[in-house]
């Protein structure tokens, strides 16, 4: 009987030391390989970036943008990107107009070019938007939340909007 109960126990340690592993794995996965494997698919794309720092990313450095976009007084001029746009005009400013930043541990891709836009928003079903975001239901059914034929139907009315004709007025 004894044998037995040493065999239970050994083998009840194992799945427990193999689900921390699995667990263990899962994390380092999460907080350093995933974020490292994106940032290196990203500069093979030819997108320029701060590199990924562990676990936080860039959140102090938006943080700091955005208090100090705050506290500035606004000048009267057309130039308010810094104004408007204070967690991407510093990274946009600094890597150009193709650039990302970190979110933590999730890239956020900043594209400006017309043409490269107008490739994004026709590739709907191969670029999704991620279905964690936070503020998806106080913000109610906008743009910004569509997806699939929703999506698509949205774009076809918007799309005049994004001629080169109109975006140069």
């Amino acid at each position: 009987m004894m044998k037995w109960n040493n065999w239970i126990w050994g083998v009840g340690l194992l799945w427990f030391l193999g689900l921390l592993g699995l667990w263990g794995w899962r994390i380092v996965n999460w907080v350093w390989l995933r974020p490292k494997r994106l940032e290196k698919l990203l500069r093979q794309q030819g997108l320029a970036g701060n590199s990924y720092r562990f676990l936080f990313g860039d959140t102090k450095e938006i943080g700091v943008a955005v208090r100090q976009a705050r506290l500035q007084s606004m000048t009267f001029s057309h130039d308010i990107a810094s104004r408007a746009t204070p967690s991407s005009y510093p990274t946009i400013h600094k890597y150009g107009k193709n650039s990302f930043t970190w979110i933590g541990t999730t890239p956020r891709v900043y594209i400006t070019e017309p043409e490269q836009v107008k490739i994004a928003f026709s590739q709907i079903n191969d670029i999704r938007k991620t279905s964690s975001f936070p503020l998806r239901r106080r913000m109610g059914s906008g743009l910004v939340t569509l997806e699939g034929s929703k999506w698509a139907k949205h774009r076809k009315i918007i799309n005049p909007a994004f001629h080169m004709e109109k975006l140069k007025v």
